[in-house]
C-alpha cells in the first residue's frame, strides 16, 4: 500500500471537460464542448516544421526560446501594440499558454498572498493559485454582459493583494476588455505592489473590428504584468502545446528561474518554423476575420433552435441561454443533450467556484462548417 499523501488540491477531481468529452465519445456526439478545431492547420506551417527537422533543428534550442522566434515576436508586439520589448530579456517561449500562466503564478506568489480572479474563468487559474499556497479572491462578472465591476474590485483590494488576473478575450464568455477598463485598472494599481497576470491566448481571435486591449499597450501596466500567449490557439494546432510569456526584464528574470527547472527547452522544429511563418504579418492579422466567419455562421445556423445567443466578441466560444427549452441546471441539460441529441457542450457553472448557475452553456464554434451543420441539425430537434 502506498504511503498516505496530503493532497495539495483536495477538492479537485475530474474536470467537466474530461467528463463531457468522454460522454461525447460514448454517445457518438458532435463535440462542441472542448476548445479545439477539427479543421487542418496551415499546410505551409506544417511544411516549415518538416523542413526544420530535415535541416537538423532537432536538438535543444536556447532555454528562453529560439532566438529568431523571440525577435519576430518582439516585432509583432511593436507592430500591434506600439510596445518595445527586448527579445533577449523580456520574452520566453513556453510549452503552452497554460504552462506560462502556471509558471507566472508560481514565480510571483507566496503563501497567504491574495489574487483577484474574475468568474467565470478558465479552469486552471484557481488550482494554480491554491497549489502555491495563495488565496483566490473571487469576483463574479455580472450576467449577462460579463463586464468587470471595478468598484467591486476596489472594495476587494487589501494589503495582501498581490495580483489581478485578466483574460481578454474571455474564456468562456467571449467578453472583451475595453480601453475604459484599462484606464480604470491603471488608476487602481498605480503606486501599489499589485502585479497583473494577463491571459491573452485569444489575442488574435477578436471580432467586429474591436482592438485587443493588451496590457502591453500601456507601459505602466506592462512593467508590472506577465502576459501569456498561445501559438496553438492562433494557428489551430492546440496539440503543439507551445506558447510564450512577455514581461518586464525584472519579472522575466524570476520567471526564468522557475522555467529552467520545469521545462528547460521547448520543441525546436516548431519554433524554427514559427520564426519564419510569423515574419508574414498576415499569418496572425487575418485569423480574427477567419474565426468571426465561423462565429457568424454558427449564429445563423442556431436561429433554427430555441437557444438564445449571448454576444461573443472573441475567442472560440459563444454562450447560449436555454430558458425557452428547460429549467434544468446547466450541467443536467448538457449531459442530457449529449446523451439524447448527440451534441456535447459545456455548462458554464463549471467555470465557477461555488453555486452559480445562470442557465447558459458554452459551444465551441472553431469547427468545420459540416460539423456545425450536423450539430445544429440535432440541436434544432430539442
Amino acid at each position: 500500500m502506498a504511503p498516505p499523501l496530503l493532497s495539495k488540491l483536495p477538492r479537485v477531481g475530474t474536470t467537466i471537460f474530461t467528463v463531457m468529452s468522454s460522454l461525447a465519445t460514448e454517445y457518438g456526439a458532435v463535440n462542441l464542448g472542448q476548445g479545439f478545431p477539427d479543421f487542418p492547420m496551415s499546410e505551409a506551417l506544417v511544411a516549415l516544421v518538416n523542413r526544420a527537422m530535415t535541416s537538423g533543428f532537432n536538438q535543444y534550442t536556447h532555454m528562453n526560446g529560439f532566438p529568431a522566434l523571440r525577435e519576430v515576436l518582439a516585432e509583432k508586439v511593436r507592430s500591434l501594440y506600439g510596445a518595445i520589448v527586448d527579445p533577449d530579456s523580456e520574452i520566453t517561449i513556453t510549452p503552452g499558454g497554460t504552462y506560462a500562466i502556471y509558471t507566472a503564478l508560481t514565480t510571483v506568489l507566496q503563501p497567504g498572498d491574495e489574487v483577484i480572479v474574475f468568474q467565470p474563468c478558465y479552469d486552471s487559474y484557481i488550482p494554480n493559485i491554491l497549489v502555491n499556497g495563495a488565496i483566490p479572491v473571487l469576483i463574479d462578472l455580472p450576467f449577462p454582459d460579463y463586464q468587470i465591476d471595478w468598484e467591486e474590485v476596489r472594495r476587494r483590494i487589501t494589503p495582501r493583494t498581490r495580483m489581478i488576473m485578466l483574460n481578454s478575450p474571455n474564456n468562456p464568455t467571449g467578453a472583451v476588455l475595453r480601453e475604459t477598463d484599462m484606464q480604470v485598472l491603471r488608476s487602481l494599481v498605480k503606486d501599489t505592489p499589485i502585479l497583473i497576470l494577463s491571459d491573452e491566448v485569444y489575442e488574435h481571435l477578436i471580432f467586429d473590428g474591436i482592438p485587443h486591449q493588451s496590457v502591453l499597450r500601456y507601459p505602466d501596466l506592462a512593467e508590472r504584468s506577465l502576459a501569456c500567449y498561445s501559438f496553438g490557439k492562433t494557428y489551430h494546432c492546440t496539440g503543439w502545446k507551445l506558447g510564450y510569456c512577455v514581461s518586464s526584464a525584472a519579472l522575466m528574470k524570476e520567471f526564468r528561474k522557475v522555467h529552467q527547472f520545469n521545462c528547460f527547452s521547448c520543441h525546436t522544429p516548431s519554433q524554427v518554423a514559427l520564426a519564419e511563418f510569423l515574419a508574414d504579418k498576415d499569418s496572425y492579422n487575418t485569423v480574427g476575420v477567419f474565426m468571426q466567419r465561423k462565429r457568424d455562421y454558427f449564429q445563423q445556423l442556431m436561429q433554427q433552435t430555441k437557444f438564445t445567443p449571448l454576444p461573443s466578441y472573441g475567442s472560440y466560444f459563444q454562450l447560449y441561454k436555454y430558458d425557452r427549452i428547460s429549467d434544468e441546471s446547466d450541467k443536467e441539460l448538457s449531459i442530457r443533450i449529449t446523451k439524447e441529441y448527440g451534441v456535447a457542450c459545456i455548462p458554464v457553472s463549471a467555470f465557477y467556484i461555488g453555486e452559480k448557475d445562470d442557465k447558459v452553456v458554452r459551444f465551441c464554434f472553431a469547427k468545420k462548417e459540416e460539423t456545425l451543420e450536423k450539430a445544429v441539425e440535432r440541436l434544432a430537434k430539442i
